[in-house]
């Protein structure tokens, strides 16, 4: 019986802290400029390149010479 109502209160108090704290300021989305869509298509070359590279290297997959 006390441990319900110490879970109340509990309950309650973080409510209340929840509410004392300052609220996040909405953002306005920033466009992406050309460069840093560059630079994404860059990250994703190079860890497709790596995952290639790895599969290429492991000893399970069979190369075939044409």
């Amino acid at each position: 019986m006390v441990m319900m109502g110490l879970e109340r209160l509990v309950m309650a108090l973080k409510s209340k802290l929840k509410g004392l704290r300052p609220k996040k300021a909405p953002y306005d989305k920033i466009d992406k400029s050309e460069s840093m869509r560059v630079e994404i298509r860059s990250r994703k070359a190079k860890r497709l390149i790596q995952e290639t590279l790895k599969m290429a290297d492991s000893p399970k997959t069979k190369t075939y010479a044409f």
